[in-house]
Parts: structure tokens; C-alpha cells; sequence
């Protein structure tokens, strides 16, 4: 499911759940060996695709008693085909319904009832999700989450057994039983390749008892150690003025004033100190024709102070130029060398912040041949300043859910426009109905009737794979937070105080914010 679409679609594809690659460059993938109709559950096996040739192999959910006997006789792969055999024929079983897809498409619920050409879409977008400032794990999960989490390097875990004696932004030391102490250090505001935050918070308390293997600091993306690349949200399916037509969505200010799709980017700007021919450039404070306001901000190096606001067009780093120009006589040169007047010989080629930039100053670097540092031939000094923004979510921005169901925001209406539940509870999102049928998606209606239930209930499930929750399920879970088994609702418009024609399907979806923002896009020419 999990391949690119253009002209590689089918030639890229990623590793299935389990798999592994054997040492002579073969792909395995483990079976549960089952003889006289009994499946062994603690001998399993890992064959190629070669050795499965000829074999009986049953479905992972294929009903079984605690010892492992076979209830039924089950629907088993036979080389190409499909058959339905006696249960003591059967030599294998699938560990997992989840192993035939890859990790991405192991997190989308409801997989089985979405068409595969959005599953795809569903999961390449979760890899171009942005890390949020206030990210949540989604209320209708797969189960793969924490194990997605740890596996990706991006949370902190315990190297050892033990208690937190110090816990910090920095760092976090767990002693162990014998007094050792372990150190694990935590990324502040790094810069990552897409130019987004890495930045890892610890969720340990001091004097906490800690177990080997335990989450000790979430990072980018994650929350409570689970991975958490969007939130969920309350929304509608109901068109609203036109402004969810064709894949548009409307969506509450509430979005932007709570910072619900806030995500942190990074910014690097370099300047170099060279040597020219006429002399060697220099960082300074002092530059020509530039007024003491532009240069409050900046220390007595001349570069611009850590937590300093920058907007377009504020210097960064002062630097001046030597000018070409005829050989001063000596008496002009100890004139200068006294009066220090350098108005006349250099000119302003600071660094300036390039427009469409703003954003707070988190690191500045300095790099210099005198200390040392490897530079490029000619350069004297590097200084690198890091400046961080914070994007809110705004008009042009991509939006998606984990079922393929991307769209534009065409539009933030204030919160008492939206409409909103009998109890005033206004949506924060409105999605086309029309986006469902010929897509053929149903997954995201079942999430979303699911996650209304258990956004009342406060719970948080598992339905994982092939082997989730079923309608009737959902349907009993919705009984039970005390809303029709139909998962429709009366909503009332928010400009009239009247109630729409029709009942609406509202519910809770897991949305993700997409890296293709509005801000990176923009362009214009004179």
C-alpha cells in the first residue's frame, strides 16, 4: 500500500510488519507452525517467499481454543489460490493480520474499509506530517502506536533499572540499583532536515522509579510516549456556503486562538567573513550610514542577541567590506588610523533577514580559523543564526486525515459562526460529504463515529488492522455515550439559531497538518 504515486508507483514500496531480511538478501516474514489441525504458538518460523511454495496457510484471526487448536476449518493461501481446507492439512498460520502492510499503513484504522488508492494516499501523507507545539495520540488508534514511537529513535528510554535522581530540559540521570548513574541527554530546539523543531521534553518526575526500556522524554511528534502527529478534532460532514467544495475545509477559529495546529519552524542564515583582495571583511557593530535603533539588537560582536525578535529587512550580523579604491597616501591612512573615520573605505554588506521571514533568534553559531575550526578557503569567521517560528494554522494550508481525505483551508470563521451541537458546542472543522462516496474512504466515517463516543468517554482504543473494531461495536459504543446508533446529530446554525434541514454525522477525526504550507509556497514577482 505504501508506494509512491507517480511513475514509481509499485517499484518503491516499504518492508511489511515483521519482515525481516534474511543474510543471503531475502525478505522473511515469520509464520506459527501448525500440525494435526494444533497451532504451536511459541514455534515460529520465518520463510522466504520460495519456501512458502506448496504450504497450507492459514489467516492470522482463524479461530483457535487456548491450546491452540483450530475451531474451523479455515480459509488458508495455497500457492495463488484461495481454498477453504480441512484444519489438519494446515501447516502454517500468520502471526498477525497486520504483516502483510508496511508500519505507515499499519496506523491507518479501519485500513480494511478504505479503497486502496487512498490507503496509499493515507499513508504517505503520515510521513509529511508537521510536528504540533501541543501534539495528542488519536483516540482511535491501531495499537502500533508506542511501538512506532520507540522504534523511530525520536522518544528517550532508559538505559537502565533504576530511580530519576535529576531530570532537567538538558538532560535526565537515572541511578541505578547499584549507584551508577546513566545519562540521557535531550535535543533543545534543533533544527531537523524539513526545517522543523526537534525538541524532547522530559515526562519522568524527579525520584520516580523508572524500569529498563522505560519512555523517559517525549520528542518531536509524540505524547505520553505514543506517536501523536495531529489532534483530534470535532467536525461536521455538511457543506457550508461553498466553502468546503471540492476538497476545500472550513474550519473554526478556535484552530488558530488555541493553537491546535501550531507547529515551530527553523530557519538557518549563514554570513561569511572572506578575505578580498582589498583586505579582509569584517564583523563589526560599527556600520556605515545605519541609525542606533537598527542596531539595538545587537551585541558588541555585531551579531544579533539569542531571544532577539527579527522581522524582514533586520540585521543579523554586521559585517563591512573593503571598498576598491586608490591607495590612501600615509598621512589620509594615519588620519583614518586616529579619527577611525571607515565611512570612506568600506561599504554595508550585513546580513539582512530575507522577506517572508520572522521569528525569534534560538542559537547563534560561530565559526573561525583562529579557533581552529575547518572552514572553506578564504573564509575567516562563520556565524549561523537559528530563528525559530511559530506558524499557526492559516487560509492556502494542506490538511489531511489517515484515510487519504486531504484538503485545502479555504476558510477560519469565527467560533460563534460554526455551527454547533444542541448542548453549544461548536465543530471546529466541516468537511464535504460529497468527499466520501466516489472515494470510496469509509474508514474515516467509522473513525469519526467512533471517535465521538470516546471523545465523550474520554477513552482511547486500539482497533488495529483486518482485525478491528466492527459496526456493531461501534455502534454499541455510541449507545453507551448516550448518542443515536445512527451517529447523526442535530446541529443548529450559528449566524440564526436555527436548526439545520437535516441530522449531521459529527464525530471526532484525527487530522494531521501537512508540510505543504501556504507560507513556503507564496511567491511574487514585479
Amino acid at each position: 500500500i505504501e508506494t509512491p504515486e507517480g511513475p514509481n508507483i509499485g517499484l518503491i514500496s516499504s518492508l511489511s510488519t515483521y519482515g525481516k531480511v534474511n543474510k543471503y538478501g531475502f525478505i522473511e516474514t515469520p509464520y506459527i507452525v501448525v500440525k494435526n489441525g494444533v497451532a504451536d504458538f511459541n514455534d515460529i518460523r520465518y520463510l522466504g517467499a520460495d519456501e512458502e511454495e506448496g504450504l497450507f496457510i492459514a489467516q492470522a484471526d482463524t479461530p483457535t481454543d487456548k491450546n491452540g487448536k483450530l475451531l474451523t476449518d479455515p480459509v488458508c493461501r495455497y500457492d495463488d489460490e484461495i481454498v477453504t481446507i480441512d484444519k489438519n492439512k494446515v501447516d502454517l498460520m500468520d502471526v498477525s493480520p497486520k504483516q502483510l502492510v508496511s508500519v505507515s499503513a499499519g496506523l491507518i484504522p479501519f485500513l480494511e474499509h478504505d479503497d486502496a488508492n487512498r490507503a496509499l494516499m493515507g499513508s504517505n501523507m503520515q510521513r509529511q506530517a508537521v510536528p504540533l507545539l501541543q501534539p495528542e495520540p488519536p483516540r482511535v488508534g491501531t495499537g502500533l502506536e508506542r511501538k512506532v514511537a520507540i522504534d523511530s529513535g525520536a522518544v528517550i528510554t532508559s538505559k537502565a533499572t533504576g530511580t530519576v535522581t535529576s531530570v532537567d530540559a538538558k538532560k535526565i540521570i537515572v541511578t541505578d540499583s547499584e549507584g551508577k548513574e546513566h545519562l540521557h541527554r535531550l535535543l533543545n530546539f534543533e533544527k531537523s532536515n524539513q526545517s522543523m523543531c526537534l525538541h524532547q521534553k522530559p515526562i519522568v518526575d524527579l525520584n520516580q522509579e523508572v524500569t529498563f526500556g522505560q519512555i523517559l522524554a517525549d520528542g518531536p511528534s509524540t505524547a505520553g510516549g505514543d506517536l501523536a502527529l495531529g489532534r483530534n478534532i470535532l467536525m461536521a460532514f455538511m457543506p457550508w456556503e461553498g466553502y468546503n467544495y471540492e476538497d476545500a475545509i472550513l474550519i473554526s477559529e478556535r484552530l488558530r486562538k488555541d493553537d491546535v495546529f501550531t507547529s515551530l519552524h527553523i530557519e538557518e542564515f549563514d554570513v561569511e567573513a572572506r578575505t578580498t583582495k582589498l583586505g579582509d571583511e569584517e564583523i563589526t557593530r560599527e556600520i556605515p550610514n545605519v541609525s542606533e535603533e537598527a542596531l539595538r539588537n545587537l551585541d558588541e560582536r555585531g551579531v544579533i542577541r539569542v531571544g532577539a525578535y527579527v522581522k524582514p529587512d533586520d540585521i543579523l550580523v554586521g559585517k563591512v567590506t573593503p571598498k576598491g579604491e586608490t591607495e590612501p597616501p600615509a598621512e589620509e591612512k594615519l588620519l583614518r588610523a586616529i579619527f577611525g573615520d571607515k565611512a570612506k573605505d568600506v561599504r554595508d554588506t550585513s546580513l539582512r533577514l530575507p522577506h517572508g521571514v520572522k521569528g525569534t533568534v534560538v542559537e547563534v553559531l560561530e565559526l573561525s580559523k583562529e579557533n581552529g575550526d575547518d572552514l572553506k578557503a578564504g573564509v575567516n569567521k562563520l556565524f549561523r543564526i537559528y530563528i525559530a517560528e511559530k506558524r499557526k494554522i492559516t487560509v492556502g494550508d494542506k490538511m489531511s486525515g489517515r484515510h487519504g481525505n486531504k484538503g485545502i483551508v479555504s476558510r477560519i470563521l469565527p467560533v460563534e459562526d460554526m455551527p454547533h451541537l444542541e448542548d453549544g458546542t461548536p465543530v471546529d472543522i466541516c468537511l464535504n460529504p460529497l468527499g466520501v462516496p466516489s472515494r470510496m474512504n469509509i474508514g474515516q466515517v467509522l473513525e469519526v463515529h467512533l471517535g465521538l463516543a470516546l471523545g465523550t468517554l474520554d477513552e482511547y482504543i486500539s482497533t488495529p488492522v483486518f482485525d478491528g473494531a466492527t459496526e456493531k461495536d461501534v455502534e454499541d459504543k455510541l449507545e453507551e455515550a448516550g448518542f443515536s446508533r445512527t451517529g447523526k446529530v442535530k446541529l443548529i446554525d450559528g449566524r440564526t439559531g436555527e436548526p439545520f434541514d437535516n441530522l449531521v454525522t459529527v464525530g471526532r477525526m484525527y487530522m494531521l497538518k501537512l508540510h505543504h504550507l501556504v507560507e513556503d509556497k507564496m511567491h511574487a514577482r514585479a
